[in-house]
């Protein structure tokens, strides 16, 4: 800890320009404890994660084509299965916006009772001045959580407008980026017994 004093004086070279990085490094954590089970998250440091981010393009030919839920083609990444779901006009009663998810294909595959931490992003590329619109999350993909994202990614108002090229004719352009960052495992506490 320092004091803010000194956080806030120049010649200490913590803040730069209105502005100062935080670091958090954990390596194992206890995340919960319920129904005699602990679940233990192991995060890897940002510069030695478990796999580089890699990225996967989804170029559509024709949006107005879609139905009220379309599916990219599978893909794979870090050794597992994806694909990307579409909903041009948004899930719920959200239907002003394009709603985007991230889906892993076959959870089952992962070791029983062990999920994966996963740092990803989805964007809509503009394909005119390169000012995309990206969104990024960090989450945890298991048997029980196979899918993450935005059921508001952007308002269909924006998507459309060709000012800002996400919308050029009937193509546009989505891409994901994927990078695991950890893993978890889910353990029944020691001495205690479930009655069936």
């Amino acid at each position: 800890m320092i004091p803010l004093s000194t956080l806030k004086e120049q010649s200490s070279g913590f803040l730069v320009g209105n502005s100062c990085v935080f670091v958090v490094e954990f390596i194992k954590v206890v995340t919960s404890k319920a129904n005699d089970t602990i679940e233990t998250l192991f995060v890897q440091k940002t510069n030695n994660t478990f796999s580089d981010p890699d990225v996967y393009t989804w170029n559509i030919e024709d949006f107005f084509a879609l139905k009220s839920r379309d599916y990219s083609p599978n893909f794979e990444i870090s050794g597992h299965k994806w694909y990307i779901t579409i909903k041009p006009s948004g899930a719920g009663d959200n239907g002003n916006f394009l709603s985007l998810t991230l889906n892993m294909k076959k959870p089952h595959t992962l070791p029983q009772n062990r999920a994966i931490l996963v740092e990803f992003s989805i964007c809509i590329k503009d394909q005119e001045t390169g000012k995309h619109k990206k969104r990024t999350g960090r989450c945890q993909f298991g048997e029980n959580s196979t899918k993450w994202g935005w059921s508001k990614f952007i308002t269909l108002e924006n998507f459309k407008d060709p000012s800002y090229g996400y919308l050029v004719k009937t193509k546009c352009c989505i891409e994901v980026e994927v990078a695991i960052i950890g893993s978890s495992k889910m353990e029944p506490i020691a001495g205690s017994s479930k009655m069936e």
